[in-house]
């Protein structure tokens, strides 16, 4: 496993070894011993999720807030998604930025992103299949999220805004400059 630093402290890029051949292709795509040695982060993850959307959706920017926060471990099992961590860490340097990283069934990537961030992908593929792993479990009461389309965060979905689908809960979320972050 190959693991690639982001501009912003803590939100990881990893790449798994992928052994190919006529046959196909196998990799792991969790080793707990090797993840920790090499991210530094000894995480328990504790759900899986799985979502399936088709091309233009845009889910996020979603986070918990503490005690319920939550760090993921997202990946692509089908198609092709942009993935965004926008960081929501008061007094951190990088607070209010964002990473993007294509992530797809071809590249195998994965990318970590820990507890003090807002979260989403854009579907670039014409259906996706969208996996993440997280350390805490869901809880409805403590959900927060940024409007996805905040010009303050300035995010580029790679997706025309006349062809973003988005649920409904998605379209009433809180502007950046209007936001109190919980992580502090």
């Amino acid at each position: 496993m190959n693991v690639i630093q982001t501009h912003i402290d803590g939100v990881v890029i990893i790449e798994p070894k992928v052994f190919g051949d006529n046959r196909g292709y196998f990799f792991e795509s969790y080793n707990d011993r090797e993840f920790k040695e090499k991210t530094g982060y000894d995480i328990v993850f504790v759900q899986d999720n799985e979502s399936k959307s088709r091309y233009g959706v845009v889910r996020g920017l979603h986070f918990q807030m503490p005690p319920f926060a939550q760090s993921k471990l997202v990946r692509v099992v089908k198609g092709a998604a942009l993935d965004v961590a926008v960081d929501i860490r008061k007094g951190s340097p990088t607070y209010g930025q964002h990473v993007s990283v294509e992530i797809t069934e071809e590249n195998h990537r994965q990318v970590f992103i820990p507890k003090g961030f807002a979260h989403g992908f854009s579907v670039l593929s014409e259906e996706v299949i969208f996996q993440y792993r997280c350390d805490a479990f869901y809880n409805p009461q403590s959900e927060g999220a940024l409007a996805w389309d905040d010009p303050d965060l300035n995010i580029d979905w790679k997706v025309p805004s006349d062809q973003v689908l988005l649920s409904e809960k998605d379209l009433h979320h809180t502007q950046f400059k209007n936001f109190e972050t919980p992580f502090v």
